[in-house]
């Protein structure tokens, strides 16, 4: 199996829309053509299970610009643009596993055909590439440079391994470098999200109680990009130190099951599971919206939903009905998954240009450094991380200020006092 998409025919919609992304990934294109003349990927496999977005191409495209052997597979169902594969296939010749909608046994069926190819180098978003590795394919992994991991929820599967000695390759977790996370999960995470329940929705968020459920980068993110709605946000957490610091940022903070009683629209962005239990959706009132934003579709007890409604059906594209025993209607959008993936298109090229140049670069990275790595989850170095924050400065217009002599020998030294 060379490839399974949904239909070729999509692939010319799918190339423009790649373009246009393209046109908003500036950083990303300079390594693309410092990629195209260095040739740094020569001869490598790259095996990606990744979102199948317009971004995700250009990533893909970058990467083959450098000599890559590229196959792509989705991290997520629901996530795939199908347009977008079409194109990858029909029109840049690479191998893509993803069809919008997919079951179960077609996902990990499309993993393995990745594997298949014997990929040097793994992209992950979720760990799911790596975990079936470590599990179905042990065989292999003294065939892997290394891994890369684009998501928080992916980092702390992957640190568990670690933890428990575990794993055996090394990963590079993109999701520490500050172009990623302080950028793609505050302000991708935060727009998109909102995109995604307006488009499932079409509803006024103005006067609306918004639950928010983590305040890590994505939950800061989104609780500010629903307060410039208009809504009324209250934060959920289990950290004191988030916690603290959403009442600091002028935010409502109080324990899920308090705001279950009180808030309209709920969204959840943990990385964690059961974070909504069927506890506190019986307290619900009738007519509330649910959503989730964390990678997985663990972080709403979806099952529990089914199980206690009498009634379901679906009234809007991504928008599913649940009426329970009490009457009380609940409307779960996109089956409890990535809600900015499903019913929206993900974050903008803008920010995604920064994580996928981390993405671009840490492949680099681990080829530059064969096998001088351990097992372990390693961060890109400051300097590569720096770099992209000035390329993205720099195709932004921003000229900064630079530290002088004095001053750079002002910060190093001890002596000099008041």
């Amino acid at each position: 199996m060379k490839f399974d998409i949904k239909d070729s025919s999509l692939a010319k919609e799918g190339k423009l829309k790649i373009e246009w992304a393209g046109n908003h990934m500036p950083v990303l294109n300079l390594i693309k053509k410092r990629f195209q003349k260095e040739k740094p990927l020569k001869n490598i496999t790259i095996g990606a299970c990744l979102h199948v977005t317009t971004e995700t191409a250009n990533l893909m495209l970058t990467l083959k610009s450098g000599g890559a052997r590229v196959l792509l597979c989705a991290c997520n169902p629901l996530s795939t643009q199908d347009e977008v594969a079409a194109s990858l296939v029909v029109d840049y010749k690479m191998s893509v596993y993803a069809r919008k909608g997919e079951d179960k046994k077609t996902y990990y069926q499309h993993i393995l055909a990745v594997l298949n190819k014997r990929p040097q180098i793994t992209l992950d978003d979720g760990g799911d590439l790596v975990s079936i590795l470590h599990t179905e394919r042990q065989k292999q992994l003294k065939e892997i440079i290394g891994a890369n991991e684009e998501t928080t929820t992916g980092v702390i599967r992957l640190k568990a391994m670690e933890r428990d000695d575990a794993l055996k390759v090394p990963v590079i977790a993109v999701n520490y470098s500050q172009t990623k996370h302080m950028f793609d999960n505050r302000y991708g995470t935060g727009q998109s999200t909102i995109d995604g329940i307006m488009r499932a929705t079409n509803i006024l968020l103005a006067g609306k109680k918004f639950v928010v459920c983590g305040y890590g980068w994505c939950g800061r993110g989104l609780a500010n990009r629903a307060r410039g709605m208009g809504a009324q946000v209250i934060v959920c957490e289990v950290d004191p130190v988030k916690a603290l610091e959403a009442v600091m940022d002028g935010f409502s903070v109080m324990t899920i099951s308090e705001a279950s009683e009180i808030g309209d629209i709920f969204v959840t962005v943990t990385g964690d599971k059961k974070v909504i239990s069927w506890q506190d959706i019986s307290r619900m009132k009738d007519g509330v919206i649910l959503a989730n934003s964390g990678h997985f579709n663990v972080e709403i007890d979806v099952e529990s939903i089914a199980k206690n409604s009498r009634k379901k059906r679906q009234i809007r594209p991504s928008v599913e009905e649940y009426i329970f025993r009490n009457g009380c209607r609940l409307y779960l959008l996109g089956e409890g998954r990535l809600i900015n993936l499903v019913a929206a298109e993900g974050h903008p090229a803008e920010v995604m240009d920064m994580s996928f140049a981390n993405q671009a670069l840490a492949c680099e990275y681990l080829i530059k450094n064969k096998g001088k790595l351990g097992n372990k989850v390693y961060t890109l170095p400051e300097e590569i991380d720096s770099n992209i924050a000035k390329l993205k400065l720099e195709a932004m217009g921003i000229i900064i200020d630079k530290l002088t002599a004095e001053q750079k020998k002002y910060l190093e030294s001890w002596e000099e006092g008041t």
